[in-house]
């Protein structure tokens, strides 16, 4: 699992997926990103990703973006956990 901290990341690497729930997105956003929350992600990302595109996930703690970062990876999206 590829993994870089949130200082690294750029918006020239790729999209930044923040995947936590949306209010406590809303209390506390990441900025640059766009807020796609973990279960919605993971039960939609046929219509929400392209596998031409990288992807950069991040949460508050870690736990739900490597959950999701191990998941897309498995079915072949170029993804990297963002850690704070």
């Amino acid at each position: 699992m590829k993994r870089i901290n949130l200082s690294e990341y750029n918006s020239n690497l790729g999209i930044l997926i923040d995947v936590k729930h949306p209010l406590d997105y809303k209390d506390d956003p990441t900025p640059g990103s766009i807020n796609i929350y973990a279960d919605k992600l993971l039960m939609n990302y046929k219509m929400l990703l392209d596998y031409k595109k990288k992807y950069y996930i991040i949460c508050s703690k870690g736990t739900l973006s490597r959950k999701v970062v191990a998941y897309l990876e498995y079915l072949g999206y170029d993804v990297t956990q963002v850690v704070k």
